[in-house]
């Protein structure tokens, strides 16, 4: 996608051949600022801290990771030692745990000294498969915003919720995608964006679709429900961070509620699904997917711009109160419409992902 004009990937090796860059997205929507990764701690760091957010590119880091590594240090042990360091990292995002065992599997048989050319290789793989998953996923949920615009006229309205756009994978997005590609093709499209306490990543979705161009406004999390109530919403599209065998989806906390919201309102509510963030091992997401608890601290504290320009952190909760900080939930299948997945669209069941992902459904 397009910054300025300049177009980039969310990650990259440098001109130097073995660092990495990201975009440090702990920086937006106020700065644009890049950095660079030359060390595992580095790449968990970056994975931990939120500096890369968003399952597809956790998963990208991760493999780079194991890159900057192996660079170092290509024995078993430290490839090992690699791999358990960034499985730590976060819990909860599925593709994580994918690339890294995409990463050992690659490396495990071959000589010490072709590991980390092999790594390199693999990781720029694992990018490339994701650019051409998300842009998949945006040709299938095309359909369904075309079918909206014939429908009827004017605008059509999307709510996501969270961000699921280019910063949340190597390009194009997934939730996103659909939505750039309506916006390229003419169809007058519209986002309600949720603001998505307490990391307000909804301030990045309206960060990258202003920068393409795409009409959105950003709405409390809680209004919602109201702009469905009033006809306002054609169709809810989200991504996710891992989906069970049976389409239960865990995404990021405050996605069940928009799911009931539209349940009740007769809105569609879709999920954009890269074939990675299957978890084909899980079939009961309430029970058996991890969710991850973040520090209190982001929901105390508002992180943004002071009216001198100079960022801020601002706590906003009386002292000694206890905060918790449940980073995702789990949207029960039966209240998911379908899945947009890059080889089509199916329904949210165990029959309807086999169909599509039959070398996995008997697994």
């Amino acid at each position: 996608m397009k910054v300025g004009g300049v177009s980039y990937r969310s990650i990259w090796v440098e001109d130097d051949g073995w660092s990495v860059g990201i975009i440090d997205q702990t920086t937006l929507p106020h700065d644009f600022h890049r950095t660079r990764l030359t060390t595992l701690d580095e790449a968990a760091d970056a994975i931990r801290g939120m500096k890369v957010r968003g399952a597809p590119l956790i998963g990208a880091t991760a493999a780079y990771g194991i890159c900057l590594a192996a660079r170092e240090d290509a024995s078993d042990d430290a490839i090992d030692r690699a791999c358990d360091t960034l499985m730590a990292t976060r819990p909860t995002a599925v593709n994580l745990r994918w690339a890294v065992d995409a990463m050992r599997r690659a490396l495990q048989n071959l000589p010490r000294d072709e590991r980390a050319a092999a790594a390199y290789a693999r990781a720029a793989a694992i990018c490339d498969e994701d650019v051409a998953i998300n842009r998949a996923i945006g040709e299938h949920g095309l359909v369904l915003i075309e079918q909206v615009a014939r429908e009827r006229e004017g605008t059509v309205n999307v709510l996501t919720h969270c961000n699921a756009g280019w910063l949340a994978t190597v390009d194009h997005g997934t939730a996103l995608a659909p939505i750039y590609l309506a916006h390229d093709r003419g169809i007058d499209v519209h986002v309600w964006v949720d603001e998505t306490r307490p990391r307000n990543q909804g301030a990045l979705t309206a960060w990258e679709l202003g920068q393409h161009g795409v009409r959105h406004t950003l709405i409390p999390d809680n209004a919602g429900g109201h702009l469905m109530q009033h006809g306002m919403v054609d169709l809810c599209i989200t991504g996710t961070d891992r989906t069970t065998r049976i389409g239960d989806v865990c995404n990021k906390i405050g996605t069940y509620l928009k799911a009931l919201a539209a349940k009740d309102n007769g809105v569609p509510f879709y999920v954009a699904l890269p074939g990675p963030t299957l978890d084909w091992t899980v079939r009961n997401g309430l029970t058996d997917i991890p969710i991850e608890e973040r520090s209190g601290d982001e929901v105390s504290h508002v992180r943004g711009m002071g009216p001198d320009g100079m960022p801020a952190h601002v706590n906003i909760v009386p002292a000694g109160t206890a905060v918790a900080n449940h980073a995702f939930d789990v949207t029960p299948a039966r209240l998911v419409t379908g899945l947009i997945t890059e080889r089509g669209i199916c329904a949210a069941t165990e029959k309807g992902l086999g169909d599509l992902y039959p070398e996995h459904a008997e697994t």
